[in-house]
């Protein structure tokens, strides 16, 4: 094995356990703040495509975690918010951690491909192209996702709160 890929590795390897400590920092913070709202729920971590991934998944049907999502997932990305706060307190480095409460997000991430696939193929049949209504940076970024897996390109117009993607023609 080469030099370069001893590093290479051992780069690899720390990215993973930096990613870990992230999620083990913030599954103490939302542990915390379960006990303080008086909510049950298990915590699960993950390292997914470069980025922590915790999620807080209920024993029972989850309507009392329900109140941590909020209307159209706002109290889940203040959460979010909150939590990459305090990984960053405790490691000085920006996160770029993603929180799932309930299966909110990865249920969102499925309708969101599938608006995104719809998109696409709407633009292939009629090689016009086609704007969606405003959406969240993490929404934007799995519409463009599925539009370039789909074989076309696109791209987000317009300021945030007001932000929105353009599926084009190839």
């Amino acid at each position: 094995m080469t030099e370069g890929t001893t590093s290479a590795a051992a780069e690899g390897a720390d990215t993973l356990t930096r990613l870990e400590q992230e999620g083990e920092i913030a599954a103490d913070y939302l542990e915390g703040l379960l006990d303080i709202a008086d909510l049950d729920g298990d915590i699960d971590m993950d390292v997914e495509a470069d980025r922590a991934s915790v999620s807080i998944i209920s024993d029972t049907a989850g309507r009392d975690l329900q109140k941590l999502v909020g209307r159209d997932g706002e109290v889940l990305e203040a959460l979010q918010e909150l939590t990459r706060l305090a990984v960053h307190r405790e490691t000085g480095d920006r996160s770029r951690l993603m929180l799932d409460i309930a299966g909110y997000r990865a249920k969102k991430r499925a309708e969101l491909s599938e608006l995104g696939a719809k998109a696409a193929a709407d633009v292939k049949n009629t090689g016009e192209p086609v704007k969606l209504k405003p959406m969240t940076p993490f929404e934007r970024k799995v519409v463009h996702d599925a539009v370039k897996s789909a074989g076309l390109r696109s791209e987000s117009e317009g300021e945030e709160p007001q932000r929105f993607v353009v599926v084009l023609p190839a």
